[in-house]
């Protein structure tokens, strides 16, 4: 695949590291829309770019939103170089629409010796984790939603991420902590 905006690389590099498999790509007139599989919630998705918008205004989602209903699509991704409306913030929770912040990389920051590897855990995992633990969610350290590894890997307020990072000493260090808003 020849990648040409950065809006493209942004949805190769979403795509890649929340582990998606890509189903299509298609171009419309001023965006790019990739349809994927979520492999862990068994449904089909769309990651929608906006090309060159500065803003991303409802009359732009409209064109996404008539697209999710065609292809009767329940989620979207939309990644944009540009800022969105309070309009369409607000109607994105609505809707089940994610919407990518500017600050989304443009590479996998995975690979960078400095930032350890984040991984969501699953429901048993996290139940397993809380009971050997006793504890509550709410009594673990901390990470907010809006941080980059957060984003990048798709986790969600209520999620408990595994932290593995590398040690010189312990060889590998496992922290846990839950994502807040």
């Amino acid at each position: 695949m020849t990648v040409e905006t950065v809006e493209e690389r942004k949805a190769e590099v979403l795509i890649k590291l929340r582990k998606y498999k890509l189903v299509k790509k298609e171009t419309h007139e001023g965006a790019i829309s990739y349809i994927i599989n979520i492999p862990e919630d068994k449904e089909k998705a769309v990651v929608w770019c906006f090309l060159g918008a500065a803003t991303v205004g409802i009359a732009a989602m409209n064109t996404l939103y008539k697209f999710m209903k065609e292809h009767e699509l329940e989620r979207a991704i939309v990644i944009t170089e540009g800022r969105y409306t309070h309009a369409v913030k607000q109607a994105a929770k609505k809707k089940n629409v994610e919407l990518l912040p500017k600050s989304f990389p443009v590479f996998d920051i995975f690979e960078h010796a400095l930032v350890p590897r984040h991984e969501i855990l699953s429901t048993k995992e996290r139940d397993e984790l809380l009971a050997q633990l006793k504890v509550q969610p709410y009594q673990m350290p901390q990470i907010k939603s809006t941080d980059p590894a957060v984003k990048a890997i798709g986790a969600k307020p209520g999620d408990v991420l595994r932290i593995i990072r590398k040690s010189q000493t312990a060889g590998e260090h496992i922290a846990y902590r839950y994502v807040v808003e």
